[in-house]
C-alpha cells in the first residue's frame, strides 16, 4: 500500500535559546524572497520563523549533515534595467546545498562565463558585477543554474536591459499651412527611454502651450488642434520629453505653424488683424484614433486609457458608454472628458466600449474592444517540496491560471522531463507522478508556466529517504524563564517517516503531565513556570529507524521589579531634574541588566558625550539644563534578556510666563484714565502671581520702561490714570513663582492732553547751616508729573505762633534760602507747584526750625558713683533749654586717669570720652582701671558743636582682682616634690597680698581630676614654692593666681609629673657626665629697637655654645640665632619694634627637648620716651631668687644630661600624649573662660604696663631641663632647639610663653638673613 508523501516542518526555535544556523539548511521552492519574521507566542516567549528567499509557503528544514540537492535562497529579478549613473550592475544567484553547489550561467540560451563573480567567506556564489563603461555590450537575457551530485536548481529568466540615451533625430521642417477653421496635428514622436515619460509643449521662451477643449496633447503624445485660428500661428511649437528615472529631458526642432484667414483679401494672421468672425462650421470627426474600431489589450491590474481627440466647429463634446452594460464606478475623465481612465482592470472591465463626439451639426462615433488578459500565476501556491520514504508515490501539481492560459514545460534538474511510463515517471499536464519513488528520484523538479505576458517557475526539492531520528536542538540546551512566564522547550527532529516525540523529567521515567506541562509538536511548553520547575528535561524521539534523546536543562530566574518608581516631580526650567529608578532582578542576570528611560514613548539616547544633557545610572536619570522640551510622561524600563519591568512618572517644567498677547487699550471717559487689556500667555505649570503694566514715554526718557501698576494673576485688565501732556506706550509681563517673564510687544502710542500739576513736592527739608539762615529744599516732581509746561513752585514761611504774615516767593528750583533769620526759631512753611494750565492740589504746611549754633552754657550738679573697680555712674543737671540753641544732640563724658594709685609719682594723663545721645541726665561709664585716680567733666552737644565742660570732679576707684600671672615653671620635680617659679601679675591692680595655689592629681589614662588641694601664698615678694607630699611617677596640673584684698586674679596652668622611684638609680660607674651649663648673673639691657642679653659663664663653661631664641608675643613667631660661645658673655637681639613685648629664652644645644636655661618677658621702650626704672627689678628679693633658681638650674641639668647618658632622648616616665597635651590646654581654656576678671573686661590685652627700663636687670623667670615626666611640665614638652634644627611646626599652644601671651595658634616666619625662624 503506498503512503502520501510527507512533509516535515521542524518546529520553531525559541529566541531564548536559538539553535546554530549552521545546523540547518532549508531545501525549498526559490520563486521570490522572503524574509525572516519574528512571531511572539503566548506571554513574552518569542519564535523565530525563518522562511527562506522564496515565495514558497513551505520549506523543509533539513540538517546540513544529510546530502541534499541546490536550493536557490536569492536571484535577481527582471528585468534589469541599467541606468547611465549607476556605476555598477549587480546580478544575483545563491543558492544553498550539501555538497557545496557549483554555478553557470547561460546567456540567450547560450552557456556564459561572468566576467566579475562575487565570493563569501562560506561557499562560492553565481553573483557577478558587471561595471557601467562595459555594460553595454552584455545586454541579454540570462539563466543562472546551482549543481551539485544531487541535482540542478535554476532561476528564471533575467533579462538586463540597456537604454540607449534618448534624443530626437536632427531634421527640418517646413511650416505647416493649414486654412481657418482646419484641424491640426503636431507629431512629437519621442524617441525611446526608460519609462515613463512625460511630454511638454512649450515655446523656445519655455511658455506652456494653453490646452483646452480646442487643443490638448494626446497619450501619444502629438498636439492636437479640434480647428485652427488666426492666433495658432507661430514659430516655435516645441516638444519636450522628459524621461524622470534617468533624470533626462530632450527637445524636437522647433516647429511653424501658418493658419491661413477664410475671410477673402487675408492671406494669413500676419497681413493685419485677426477677424471677429467665427471659422466656417464643421462636422465632427476622431483626430485619435483613427478608423471605426481598435482593440485594446492588457493585463489585469493595470490602467485602462481610453482617448478619442475629435475636430470641428463648433468644438465637439465627447461622451463615453460601455456597450450592454454601465461604466464602473472606478472610473475617470479628464482632459475635458476626451479621456477615459479605470483603474486596476479585471475581467468584468473586458468588453466594448465607444466614445461619441457631438456639436450641433453632427456626430462620429468609435468603438474599443477591450481585453483583459493575465500572466501566468499559481493558483494558490507554488509546488511544494517534498520529503518522502522510499517505495511511496510522489505527486507534483503545478496548478497555475492565466490567459491565455499558460503552457507547463517540466525540467529535472534543468533538463526537459518527459513522460516515462516504462519507469513509472508520468507527466499529466500540470501533474508529475513518481510512482514506488526509490532514492535516485530525488532531484530538482522545476515547473515553469509561460503565456505570451510571462512565464513563473518553481524548483521543487524531492527527497525520497528512510533515515533515523536526528535531533537538530543540542544536547543540554540551557533554558532561563522568570517566575510566572511561559517557555518552550525545543526539541526539533529530523527524520523519515516521522518520528514520535515523548518528554520525561530526569528524575523520573514517567511521561510529564500537569496542569502547566503542555507538549506543543516535538517541543514542551510550560505554562507559568515555578521554581520547583528548575531542573533536566528529556526529550526522547524515536521511528521505525532507530531513537535518539537530549536532555534540556531549565532554570527558573526572579523577576525584574522596580522597588522604588519614579515620581512624578516638577522642577524650574534651567536646574537639572532627577528621576529615580530602583530595580531588583536576579544576579544571574546581571550581565544583560539595563534600564532604559523613554519619554513619551521615545527611547532617550544615553551617550557619553560630553555635551549631552543626559546622564543616568542604574538608581537615577538626570536632566541637566532642563527646558521646555523635557516635559513629559517618562517610563524607567528595568529589563533583562528574560523580562522587563517599567514604570512612569510625569516630570513637570516649570517656567517663567509667556509674554502677554494683543495687548490693548480702550479710553475712559476721562482723558487720562485708559484701560488696558491683554491675553495672557502659557504660565508653564506655575500660576501667574501678577501681571506688571510698565510704560515708556517719549518725551524725558525716551526707550527706558518704568513700572506703572501691579495687577493680580487672575486678571488680565488694568486700568491706567495716566498723567497729561505724555506719550505713552505700554507693555504687560507675567510673574510667577519661577519668576518675570518677557515682556509683551509694545502697544501704540497713546497721547495724553496737558493740565494742572495733580501733587506738590513732598519729603521737604528744613535745615539752618549758619545761625542766621533756614535752608528750604523739597523733592522736584519727575518729569513726568509736571503734566504741562512751565512748571515751578511757590514758597511761602512765616514764624509759628507770632501771627506774622506769609511771605511768598515763585522759584523754578527745588531749593530756597531764607537769610536773616533768628537763631533755631520755628517757621511755617507751604510748597505749591503750578505750571502754564494751573495751581497743584493745596498743600500742607510744615514747620522747619532757623539755623542752630554751638551750646553757651555746661550741665551743673555732676556728681559720681563708683559701682565697682571699672564702672561708675555719672548723673548732673541739664543746662537751660534756651542755652542748647538747636536740637539737643546729647551729652559728652570726659575722663582722665591721673595717676595710678601703686605708683601716685608717675602721672599718667590718659584721656577717654563718651557720648550718650538725646536727653538725659546720667551714664554709665565702663572701662575704668582699679587703684586709680580720675578726673571727670560733661559738656551738651548739638549739631552745632559741643558747649563748656563742666566743673571737674575727682574720684579713686577701688583695689581690684590682679591679672594672671605671666609666667608659670614646674622644675626639680622629684618622687614627692615639684618646685614651681613664677613672675608676679603685669596689673595688680591694688597691693598683692599673696597668691592662691592649686594643684590636681590627673589620671593619665582618662584625664579626669583624682585629687585636688589649695594652698594658700601670704607674701607678695613670693615667686617660688615648692609642694611636697606629691605621688611619685603622677601627673599634676597646677593653678596659680595672684591675690589682693579685693580677691584673686584668673589662673595660670602649667602641667608636670613627679619622677618614678625606678628612674631614680645611681649613674652607673664610669659612664661620662656631661656638663650643663649654669650660667649665673643673667640680665638685660632692653632699648626701642634692640635688647642685650648677658650673663657670666664659669672657666668650665667657656667653651659650650648658646642659643638665644625671641618671639613677639603678639604673633607667636619663634626666631633662633646662630650659636653663640658662652665666653662671649652677651647677645645683641637687633631689629625689635618699639613698645612691643617679646618673650626670650637663652638655651643650650646640648640640652634636652623643652630645656631652656633661662626665659623672660620683655618690652621694648617706645621711641623717644625716658626709660623708668623698675619698681621691684633691683630689689633684693628678686636678685637672690634669680640665684637660687641658677644653683638649681645647675643641679638639675646636670641629673639631665646624667639620664640622657643612660639612653634615649626622653628619659624616666614616658610622656603623655599630644591627645593628652590638647585635652589639658582646653582644660586650662575652659577654666580661663569660666572665671574672667569682670573688672579688666575693658582692658587692652596688648598692654602689659611698664616693664622695660633703660639699665640692665636680671631676667624674672626661668625653667629647668624637663625629662617629659620626671622633672618637667606637661603641656610644653618640646624643644625650641631641637624643632629649629629640623624644620618642623613647633606649637607652643599652652607653655606659660603661649599663656602669656594668649596665642592659640602659632605661625611660622623666615626671615632672608640672621636667625633662623622656629615655628610656634
Amino acid at each position: 500500500m503506498t503512503q502520501k508523501p510527507v512533509l516535515f516542518h521542524v518546529p520553531y526555535k525559541s529566541q531564548v535559546t536559538p539553535v546554530d544556523p549552521y545546523q540547518h539548511v532549508l531545501l525549498i521552492s526559490a520563486v521570490s524572497i522572503h524574509q525572516w519574521r519574528v512571531m511572539r507566542l503566548v506571554g513574552s516567549l518569542q519564535l523565530v520563523l525563518l522562511l527562506a528567499f522564496t515565495s514558497t509557503a513551505t520549506g523543509l528544514n533539513i540538517p546540513l549533515e544529510v546530502e541534499q540537492p541546490p536550493t536557490i535562497i536569492n536571484s535577481s529579478s527582471g528585468p534589469i534595467i541599467a541606468l547611465p549613473f549607476d556605476k555598477s550592475i549587480t546580478i544575483q544567484c545563491e543558492a544553498r546545498g550539501n555538497p557545496p553547489p557549483e554555478y553557470r550561467w547561460t546567456k540567450d540560451g547560450k552557456d556564459f562565463i561572468p566576467p566579475h563573480v562575487t565570493t563569501n567567506r562560506h561557499h562560492p556564489v553565481g553573483t557577478f558585477v558587471l561595471h557601467n563603461k562595459q555594460v553595454v555590450e552584455f545586454r541579454g537575457t540570462y539563466r543562472c543554474y546551482s549543481s551539485n551530485k544531487l541535482g540542478t536548481a535554476m532561476t528564471e529568466e533575467i533579462e538586463l536591459r540597456v537604454p540607449n540615451v534618448p534624443k530626437f533625430p536632427k531634421e527640418v521642417n517646413s511650416p505647416l499651412v493649414v486654412e481657418e477653421g482646419d484641424p491640426i496635428i503636431l507629431e512629437c514622436n519621442p524617441p525611446e527611454g526608460v519609462a515613463p515619460v512625460k511630454i511638454y509643449w512649450m515655446s523656445i521662451g519655455l511658455e506652456h502651450i494653453e490646452q483646452d477643449e480646442r487643443v490638448s496633447v494626446g497619450t501619444d503624445g502629438n498636439l492636437y488642434f479640434a480647428y485652427a485660428l488666426l492666433k495658432d500661428s507661430r514659430q516655435d511649437y516645441c516638444c519636450f520629453a522628459s524621461f524622470t528615472k534617468i533624470r533626462t529631458i530632450v527637445q524636437k526642432t522647433a516647429m511653424a505653424v501658418i493658419v491661413k484667414s477664410s475671410k477673402p483679401g487675408n492671406e494669413s494672421a500676419d497681413s493685419g488683424e485677426a477677424t471677429a468672425e467665427p471659422p466656417p462650421v464643421r462636422m465632427p470627426g476622431l483626430l485619435l484614433p483613427s478608423g471605426v474600431q481598435t482593440e485594446k489589450v492588457l493585463l489585469r491590474g493595470k490602467h485602462l486609457e481610453l482617448e478619442c481627440i475629435p475636430h470641428g466647429y463648433p468644438t465637439p463634446k465627447v461622451t463615453w458608454m460601455k456597450m450592454g452594460d454601465t461604466l464602473p464606478s472606478r472610473r475617470s475623465e479628464g482632459k475635458h472628458g476626451k479621456l477615459l481612465s479605470i483603474s486596476a482592470v479585471d475581467e468584468s472591465d473586458a468588453g466594448k466600449y465607444m466614445c461619441k463626439a457631438q456639436n450641433s451639426v453632427g456626430e462620429a462615433v468609435h468603438y474599443f474592444d477591450v481585453i483583459v488578459e493575465e500572466p501566468p500565476n499559481w493558483l494558490s501556491e507554488p509546488p511544494q517540496s517534498q520529503l518522502t520514504v522510499i517505495g511511496t508515490d510522489v505527486h507534483i501539481k503545478c496548478s497555475v491560471s492565466g490567459k491565455p492560459s499558460p503552457d507547463i514545460t517540466w525540467r529535472r534538474n534543468g533538463r526537459l522531463f518527459k513522460d516515462d511510463p516504462v519507469n513509472n515517471r508520468r507527466v499529466l499536464d500540470d501533474t508529475v507522478v513518481l510512482h514506488n519513488a526509490k532514492t535516485e528520484d530525488s532531484a530538482v523538479y522545476q515547473c515553469e508556466a509561460s503565456n505570451s505576458h510571462g512565464s513563473i517557475l518553481a524548483n521543487i526539492n524531492i527527497m525520497v529517504m528512510n533515515m533515523a531520528p536526528l535531533i537538530l536542538t543540542r544536547d543540554y540546551q540551557e533554558y532561563a524563564v522568570v517566575l510566572g512566564g511561559d517557555i518552550l522547550l525545543n526539541c526539533s527532529v529530523f527524520s523519515s517517516p516521522p518520528s514520535k516525540i515523548s518528554w520525561a523529567r530526569d528524575d523520573t521515567p514517567k511521561t510529564i503531565d500537569g496542569i502547566h506541562f503542555f507538549p506543543l509538536n516535538e517541543s514542551l511548553k510550560i505554562i507559568s513556570a515555578d521554581k520547583k520547575d528548575s531542573g533536566r528535561y528529556e526529550c526522547v524521539a524515536s521511528n521505525s529507524e532507530g531513537m535518539s534523546a537530549i536532555t534540556a536543562v531549565l532554570d527558573v530566574k526572579d523577576p525584574t521589579h522596580i522597588v522604588y518608581p519614579p515620581q512624578d516631580v516638577q522642577v524650574i526650567s534651567g536646574t537639572t531634574a532627577q528621576l529615580m529608578c530602583q530595580a531588583e532582578y536576579d544576579k544571574s542576570l546581571q550581565s544583560t541588566f539595563e534600564v532604559v528611560w523613554r519619554k513619551d514613548g521615545e527611547e532617550i539616547p544615553l551617550l557619553s558625550e560630553e555635551h549631552s544633557r543626559y546622564f543616568a545610572d542604574y538608581v537615577m536619570l538626570q536632566i541637566m539644563s532642563v527646558n521646555l522640551s523635557d516635559q513629559g510622561v517618562y517610563t524607567c524600563v528595568a529589563r533583562t534578556s528574560l523580562d522587563e519591568d517599567n514604570a512612569t512618572a510625569l516630570l513637570t517644567v516649570l517656567d517663567v510666563p509667556d509674554a502677554p498677547k494683543i495687548v490693548e487699550i480702550s479710553e475712559l471717559p476721562s482723558p487720562r484714565n485708559i484701560s488696558l487689556y491683554w491675553i495672557p500667555g502659557s504660565d508653564h505649570s506655575s500660576s501667574v502671581i501678577e501681571f506688571i503694566v510698565e510704560y515708556e514715554e517719549s518725551q524725558w526718557e525716551p526707550g527706558r520702561w518704568r513700572e506703572l501698576q501691579k495687577v493680580p494673576g487672575n486678571q488680565a485688565t488694568a486700568e491706567l490714570a495716566l498723567h497729561g501732556n505724555i506719550n505713552y506706550q505700554f507693555r504687560v509681563y507675567a510673574v510667577n513663582a519661577v519668576g518675570p517673564g518677557p515682556p509683551s510687544e509694545p502697544t501704540e502710542r497713546h497721547k495724553t492732553p496737558p493740565s494742572a500739576p495733580e501733587k506738590n513736592p513732598e519729603s521737604i527739608k528744613i535745615q539752618g547751616h549758619s545761625p542766621n539762615q533756614m535752608d528750604i529744599s523739597w523733592e522736584p516732581l519727575l518729569p513726568i508729573e509736571h503734566n504741562g509746561p512751565g512748571l515751578e513752585y511757590r514758597v511761602r514761611y512765616r514764624k509759628l505762633g507770632v501771627g506774622d504774615e506769609w511771605k511768598l516767593h515763585m522759584v523754578n528750583r527745588h531749593s530756597f534760602v531764607v537769610r536773616n533769620t533768628s537763631t533755631f526759631v520755628p517757621y511755617e512753611i507751604e510748597i505749591q507747584s503750578r505750571n502754564s494750565h494751573g495751581w497743584g492740589p493745596e498743600p500742607k504746611i510744615v514747620t522747619g526750625y532757623s539755623g542752630e549754633d554751638v551750646p553757651t552754657a555746661a550741665p551743673r550738679d555732676i556728681a559720681v558713683e563708683v559701682i565697682n573697680t571699672t564702672v561708675l555712674r555719672v548723673s548732673w543737671t541739664p543746662a537751660p533749654a534756651a542755652t542748647v540753641r538747636g536740637h539737643l544732640g546729647g551729652y559728652h563724658v570726659h575722663w582722665v586717669r591721673k595717676r595710678s594709685l601703686l605708683n601716685p609719682n608717675n602721672i599718667l594723663d590718659e584721656r577717654q570720652s563718651l557720648s550718650f545721645p538725646g536727653k538725659r541726665t546720667h551714664a554709665i561709664v565702663p572701662g575704668l582701671e582699679p587703684f586709680s585716680e580720675y578726673r571727670l567733666t560733661v559738656n551738651v552737644f548739638n549739631k552745632k558743636g559741643n558747649g563748656p565742660n563742666s566743673d571737674p570732679v575727682t574720684f579713686n576707684t577701688p583695689e581690684g582682682a590682679p591679672a594672671q600671672v605671666p609666667i608659670l615653671t614646674a622644675s626639680n620635680a622629684q618622687i614627692d616634690s615639684i618646685l614651681l617659679v613664677w613672675g608676679p601679675p603685669r596689673e595688680a591692680n591694688g597691693i598683692l597680698t599673696g597668691y592662691l595655689l592649686q594643684h590636681h592629681l590627673i589620671n593619665e589614662t582618662t584625664l579626669e581630676v583624682v585629687d585636688s588641694q589649695e594652698t594658700k601664698i601670704t607674701g607678695a615678694d613670693t615667686t617660688q614654692w615648692k609642694l611636697h607630699g606629691l605621688e611619685g611617677g603622677s601627673l599634676y596640673r597646677f593653678l596659680l593666681s595672684a591675690c589682693t584684698a579685693a580677691g584673686c586674679g584668673p589662673p595660670l596652668t602649667q602641667e608636670s609629673s613627679t619622677v618614678a622611684l625606678e628612674h631614680l638609680s645611681p649613674t652607673p660607674a664610669g659612664a661620662p657626665v656631661q656638663s650643663i651649663p649654669a650660667l649665673l648673673n643673667v640680665s638685660s639691657y632692653v632699648s626701642d629697637t634692640f635688647a642685650k642679653i648677658s650673663w657670666t659663664a664659669i672657666e668650665e663653661q667657656q667653651d659650650s655654645e648658646l642659643y638665644v631664641a625671641y618671639m613677639n608675643n603678639s604673633d607667636g613667631f619663634w626666631r633662633i640665632s646662630e650659636a653663640v660661645n658662652a665666653s662671649q658673655s652677651f647677645h645683641v637681639i637687633d631689629g625689635l619694634k618699639p613698645g612691643t613685648v617679646y618673650t626670650v629664652r637663652l638655651m643650650s644645644k646640648r640640652l634636652l627637648d623643652n630645656a631652656s636655661i633661662f626665659e623672660d618677658v620683655i618690652q621694648t621702650r617706645l621711641q623717644g620716651a625716658v626709660g623708668q626704672k623698675s619698681s621691684f627689678s633691683t630689689q633684693g628679693w628678686f636678685i637672690g631668687t634669680m640665684c637660687a633658681v641658677a644653683l638649681l638650674t645647675l643641679v638639675v641639668l646636670m641629673a639631665c644630661f646624667v639620664r640622657r647618658n643612660r639612653g634615649g632622648k626622653y628619659a624616666g616616665t614616658p610622656p603623655p600624649t599630644q591627645r593628652q597635651e590638647m585635652f589639658s590646654m582646653e582644660k586650662v581654656k575652659e577654666k580661663e573662660d569660666l572665671h574672667p576678671d569682670p573688672e579688666s573686661q575693658g582692658l587692652n590685652e596688648d598692654s602689659f604696663g611698664d616693664y622695660s627700663d633703660s639699665e640692665e636687670k636680671p631676667l624674672k623667670g626661668s625653667s629647668v631641663c624637663s625629662l617629659n615626666g620626671a622633672m618637667g611640665d606637661g603641656v610644653s614638652r618640646d624643644s625650641m632647639v631641637d624643632y629649629a634644627d629640623g624644620g618642623r611646626e613647633f606649637n607652643e599652644d599652652g607653655s606659660f610663653i603661649g599663656e602669656y601671651s594668649d596665642r592659640r595658634h602659632g605661625g611660622s616666619v623666615s626671615e632672608p638673613s640672621g636667625p633662623r625662624p622656629v615655628t610656634a
